[in-house]
């Protein structure tokens, strides 16, 4: 979790990400270093234990108590309206990556389609403390780990085994790295439409746009509370007569000019990546001694 000084640290490594023009490149701070190894025995030691009985059943009791929760924490939240998505039984789900608890919209909006959501997850969430990392373990999780074996193939195993039934979505953020509050979709990476052309899935395109309210964040002076606003964009079809790489730049061409229009429209202005503190909801700058 990121607190106090840390939050302030990950507001300037934004700043300095959008001013290298480097929109994936990671913005937390304290987060695990493993070797290429220690990665790859963490996420197939995490394929080990789902196979175990005490895993579904864990699983089973941490999605019902996820899904209440999800219920209580987006209470003051807007979710727009489920009839546009609720007759799509498979499909990968996008969204703009922003807070450890921005899945949350996305899950509301899972449970009012009657759709069992599965979230694409960095390797190193699985070492995150207390029950974060229980949920991460728990929860629906599909971990990536930078492996050539295994992107092509374990990982569209796993990919394919969620799409074998139906009613089933997977989260991806096309963002990769997480900026805290950020309000900006920003340019996106290939991976969720290549393997989304590849399991011929459309995309579900959604935005979260931020709202500043009165209140201010419990233990962090330096932000106000926010409201999340969920935006569903038009889902995004594979086309049959093109190759996977060709149907996956498309829908990626698509799903960003429907991200930059949504934030064009939530907003009032036009997009540009001119950094502005403005850009990090809620944030109180502080002033200069």
């Amino acid at each position: 979790m990121i607190i106090g000084e840390h939050r302030r640290q990950v507001v300037e490594n934004i700043r300095k990400n959008v001013q290298a023009r480097h929109f994936n490149a990671k913005a937390e701070v304290d987060d695990p270093v493993l070797t290429r190894e220690q990665r790859i025995k963490l996420v197939n030691d995490f394929w080990a234990q789902s196979e175990k009985f005490s895993h579904k059943f864990t699983n089973l009791m941490t999605r019902a108590f996820f899904g209440t929760g999800t219920l209580i924490l987006t209470a003051n939240q807007k979710i727009g309206s489920a009839k546009k998505v609720k007759k799509v039984p498979n499909a990968v789900v996008t969204s703009n990556h922003f807070n450890q608890f921005d899945s949350l919209p996305i899950k509301r909006l899972a449970m009012k389609a009657h759709k069992r959501l599965y979230f694409v997850i960095e390797d190193t969430n699985l070492m995150l403390p207390s029950w974060i990392g229980f949920l991460m373990h728990n929860v629906d999780s599909i971990p990536i780990t930078q492996s050539v074996r295994y992107l092509g193939r374990e990982f569209p195993k796993h990919i394919a085994n969620v799409f074998s039934k139906k009613n089933r979505w997977i989260l991806i953020y096309p963002e990769q790295e997480m900026w805290f509050n950020y309000r900006k979709p920003r340019p996106l990476q290939k991976g969720a439409y290549y393997y989304a052309a590849k399991m011929n899935m459309p995309i579900i395109s959604c935005f979260v746009e931020l709202q500043d309210k009165n209140g201010l964040e419990p233990g962090h002076p330096d932000f106000h509370t926010t409201r999340k606003i969920l935006h569903i964009l038009p889902t995004i079809y594979p086309n049959e007569r093109l190759s996977v790489d060709e149907n996956a730049r498309r829908m990626r061409d698509i799903d960003y000019q429907q991200k930059k229009q949504a934030y064009e429209k939530a907003y009032g202005k036009k997009l540009n990546y001119n950094f502005s503190y403005d850009d990090i909801a809620g944030y109180i700058p502080q002033e200069p001694k």
